[in-house]
C-alpha cells in the first residue's frame, strides 16, 4: 500500500471540533468525530444503522454497544521505519484518548518507530490487511477472530502496535500453533532476536503498562503480542 500523504481523519475533521480539541503537543491531540468522519467508517468499521429506507433503524443502533460520542478522534506523530517523522492517526474510545496521546508523544520523543498509523477504514475495516501492511490501529467493531464475542476493538480499548512483526498467535488441539497474519510466522518464535519485537522490555510495553493496559502477550490461551487493551468503568 502506498504511504498516505494526507490522513483521511484529518481532512474530513479539519478544524470543525477544534473549539472541543484537547492537545497535548504540537500535532498530538484528541477530538470528537466530525459528522463527516462518522459517515466515513459508517458500514466500515462502525456498523451501518440506517435500513433500506434509508433511514436510521432504533433496532440497529440498539444492538450497537458504542454510540460516535463515545470515540475519539486522536492524531499522533511518529517516526516511519525510514526513521522519518510522519503523522498517524486512530480512533479509539474517550476513555482512553488521553492515554494513547500521551503513550504515543513518548514513543515520538524516543523515537520509537512505527511502521504506518492509519484508520482501519482505509483497509475497508480488514484486520488482516491491515495487520499485513503493519498498520497500528485501534478501534473496529467486530468480534474476535474465530468467536462471535465482541473484541475490546469493537470499543475503541484495544490496539494493535506494529502487527506483523507482533503476530496473533492460536494454538490447535493437536499442538499446532495458527499464526496470524500467515506471513508473519518468521516473527511468531519470540525468543529470536529482530527489529519491531514487543517484550517486556520495549518501550512500547513499558509506557502501555504505567497507563494501565495489559498486553496480549501475557495470554495464556493465545499471544496477541501486538494487542494492548485496558478495562475502564
Amino acid at each position: 500500500m502506498a504511504e498516505t500523504t494526507v490522513l483521511t481523519g484529518y481532512s474530513l475533521n479539519g478544524e470543525l471540533l477544534s473549539d472541543q480539541r484537547t492537545t497535548l503537543s504540537d500535532g498530538f491531540y484528541y477530538e470528537p468525530l466530525s459528522e463527516k468522519l462518522q459517515r466515513y467508517i459508517t458500514g466500515v468499521s462502525y456498523p451501518a444503522t440506517v435500513d433500506n429506507s434509508d433511514s436510521s433503524s432504533e433496532t440497529l443502533l440498539k444492538s450497537v454497544e458504542i454510540s460516535y460520542d463515545d470515540l475519539r478522534y486522536v492524531h499522533i506523530r511518529h517516526y516511519n521505519f525510514e526513521g522519518n517523522p510522519a503523522e498517524g492517526e486512530l480512533i479509539c474510545n474517550k476513555a482512553i484518548a488521553q492515554d494513547l496521546t500521551e503513550i504515543f508523544y513518548e514513543l515520538y520523543c524516543n523515537e520509537y518507530q512505527l511502521e504506518r498509523v492509519l484508520l482501519i477504514d482505509e483497509y475497508d475495516g480488514d484486520d488482516l490487511a491491515s495487520m499485513e501492511d503493519n498498520n497500528t490501529s485501534c478501534f473496529n467493531y467486530r468480534p474476535v477472530e474465530g468467536t462471535s464475542s465482541l473484541s475490546k476493538h469493537a470499543l475503541g480499548l484495544a490496539i494493535d502496535i506494529n502487527p506483523f512483526y507482533n503476530p496473533y498467535i492460536t494454538y490447535n488441539k493437536d499442538g499446532s500453533e495458527k499464526v496470524s497474519p500467515a506471513n508473519a510466522s518468521a516473527y511468531a518464535d519470540r525468543t529470536a532476536s529482530f527489529p519491531y519485537k514487543i517484550d517486556e522490555n520495549d518501550l512500547c510495553y513499558q509506557l502501555f503498562k504505567e497507563h494501565g493496559f495489559t498486553w496480549g502477550g501475557h495470554w495464556n490461551s493465545c499471544k496477541d503480542y501486538q494487542h494492548f487493551q485496558k478495562v475502564v468503568e
